[in-house]
């Protein structure tokens, strides 16, 4: 039976990782937008990978079910790689959660439920939801455990709780993480794992869009005094993906890796660190 990579989100890193782990497989390759699926698809085809390509949108479950339906029929699910995602100068905190919280918690739900025995998946978090001060056990339990369809009604996530679009990203971020642990139990049930990659700023269409935002000298900022003293590449964050969903990585499920040239860490103890 032909194994089956599915990646959702169009991008640069989504891209990087399925080079890394799709030689032999069918890659399918799903975006909200289908002008973004053929090009990177056409990439793809002519580097040797055999492709074809879906629209999704990961906040509407019957359009996630419609891709979990054509994933099965191309052959066994043994890989999911979902690098969609909003960010915050692209989106209000509401269009955040929806995609970026409740949309990976479907992906994830849905998934799940057809993931193959030894297969992988890898969700693409953020360095943003390490910035998120410690939420208490009950908040961790309830954007772990939730069921999903009830995910946005939680009071913690109501407007007068989330006030702008950073923190619902970094709520969201940090909510991807704690899913992934709660799957990688479920997962794991079915012999298959599931872990998170939390990049910092890796340049990327989306990054360009918030070095130009209203955030940008924040992000300048962060490149110039984090301990690497630059931003990272998208093939970087591929290695790491490849390591996880690979056979080197087997013992590795329910994890956040987090890789952002160490601004999580001059943020809290160095030279970034609030005043």
């Amino acid at each position: 039976m032909t194994d089956v990579i599915v990646v959702i989100g169009a991008g640069s890193i989504g891209q990087a990782i399925v080079r890394r782990v799709s030689a032999g497989k069918h890659v399918l390759l799903a975006d909200i937008r289908q002008e973004n699926a053929d090009v990177a698809a056409r990439v793809l085809f002519d580097s040797g990978f055999n492709v074809s390509t879906a629209t999704v949108d990961v906040s509407l479950r019957a359009s996630v079910q419609a891709l979990v339906q054509a994933a099965v029929k191309l052959g066994q699910v043994s890989g999911v790689i979902h690098a969609a995602g909003v960010s915050p100068s692209q989106a209000p905190p509401e269009t955040i959660l929806r995609v970026d919280l409740y949309g990976t918690a479907l992906v994830l739900d849905e998934f799940g439920n057809v993931i193959a025995r030894g297969g992988s998946g890898v969700v693409i978090a953020s360095q943003s939801g390490h910035r998120l001060p410690p939420l208490t056990i009950e908040q961790n339990t309830l954007l772990a455990t939730t069921p999903v369809d009830e995910l946005l009604n939680l009071p913690m996530l109501q407007p007068d709780q989330i006030k702008d679009s950073l923190h619902a990203y970094q709520v969201s971020k940090r909510g991807n993480s704690l899913r992934v642990m709660a799957e990688a139990v479920r997962w794991g049930k079915r012999g298959a794992r599931v872990n998170t990659i939390s990049p910092g700023i890796i340049i990327t269409p989306l990054a360009n869009d918030e070095l130009s935002g209203p955030r940008g000298e924040g992000y300048r900022r962060m490149i110039e005094l984090c301990p690497a003293g630059r931003a990272g590449t998208p093939d970087e964050v591929g290695t790491v993906g490849a390591l996880l969903m690979g056979p080197e990585g087997a013992f590795i499920t329910g994890s956040d890796f987090l890789m952002d040239g160490g601004v999580t860490a001059a943020y809290w103890y160095g030279e970034l660190a609030p005043k």
